[in-house]
């Protein structure tokens, strides 16, 4: 009976895997009672490495190629058995293959919006989505910490842990990298590498890599979106104030000339020339007094008399100014001073 039990046994003689497309990372070879023939070949392709594990030891890790299993090939595992015959034996040891290929179009997203603090504007809230890459890089970091003696490990089953990784360090993605949010927001690029620079170490942890983030789309809240908005319009006129205030009154005329046309009979597109006269030298006599209030050792009260600007108009300057450091366009120490310089030519 022994010696039809000998028979039966299957040698392998050759080690191989070629994945089936059902997103396995990890699949343990099956041995069972099956030995490995000494000299026997272990193929391993260029999108996978091998590993060898002895008694519950990992011993030896193959990249791409093909090997042949003796002694001199097998170091680790050679010292674990202690072979007195020189590996002249067939011999026993579970074998592991990793899929090392990249892992595309992994998504992830902000089910509900989270709260991110910066250093300009407190706390956001904001809602964001994207995908991202990675592989193995470390079986036997992997095997230890993630996958372990399972006979077969998918992408699935790691799935919902990295995606939850990406959410957790999205706040710590904008700290770290020590760029203004709106910088960020504005630049979905430098955001994307900001978030892949943090997740770095902690799929590392893993066995991982982060080949590529991706940010396709971020929604902020309205009130931010605005002063994102007047950020951009300000670089559009290269930060000119007077021509931003221009800006700003060419904004507003359409609206203006709607709520003037409303009369009808004829008057409403005459009404809508007063009312684009009135707007633009409004908006150049403003411009003018923003302009000469934000120029250092200027004197806006008395350049505005000069113009024939009454006191009020130097109050509505100043709630224009109100406005703007609101909205994060001016600090709170421009403001002061501007405000300071203000109130003592009222006075």
């Amino acid at each position: 009976m022994a010696l039809m039990d000998f028979l039966k046994k299957q040698f392998i003689d050759v080690l191989q895997w070629t994945e089936d497309g059902d997103g396995t990372l990890a699949w343990r070879y099956p041995m069972r009672d099956m030995e490995i023939q000494n000299g026997g070949q272990l193929v391993v392709r260029e999108s996978q490495m091998a590993m060898f594990v002895n008694e519950g030891q990992v011993a030896d890790v193959f990249g791409a190629g093909t090997h042949k299993l003796v002694t001199q090939n097998l170091p680790l595992l050679t010292n674990l058995k202690h072979w007195d015959k020189l590996f002249e034996s067939p011999f026993k040891s579970d074998v592991y293959f990793f899929s090392t290929r990249q892992q595309l179009d992994q998504k992830w997203g902000t089910p509900q919006p989270i709260t991110i603090r910066d250093a300009e504007f407190g706390a956001v809230r904001l809602r964001a989505f994207g995908n991202y890459a990675w592989r193995i890089v470390d079986p036997r970091l992997f095997y230890t910490e993630v996958s372990g003696t399972r006979e077969s490990y998918l992408v699935g089953d790691i799935e919902g842990q990295l995606r939850g990784l990406v959410l957790q360090n999205i706040s710590n993605a904008i700290a770290a990298s020590g760029v203004a949010f709106l910088d960020l927001a504005a630049n979905q690029t430098m955001f994307a590498a900001a978030l892949a620079k943090q997740l770095e170490p902690e799929f590392a942890k893993l066995g991982l890599k982060v080949e590529q983030v991706t940010v396709q789309n971020l929604s902020l809240p309205e009130d931010l979106q605005k002063v994102l908005d007047q950020k951009i319009g300000m670089g559009m006129v290269g930060g000119d104030m007077g021509k931003f205030m221009q800006y700003q009154t060419a904004q507003a005329i359409p609206e203006m000339a709607k709520g003037v046309g409303a009369g009808g009979d004829g008057g409403g597109l005459a009404g809508a020339g007063l009312g684009m006269g009135a707007g633009v030298a409004m908006g150049q006599i403003l411009a003018q007094n923003m302009q000469s209030a934000l120029q250092p050792g200027a004197a806006p009260a008395a350049a505005a008399a000069e113009a024939g600007v009454k006191p009020e108009d130097v109050m509505a300057l100043l709630e224009k100014l109100g406005e703007l450091k609101t909205k994060g366009i001016l600090t709170e120490e421009e403001f002061s001073a501007k405000k300071a310089e203000l109130l003592k030519k009222l006075v």
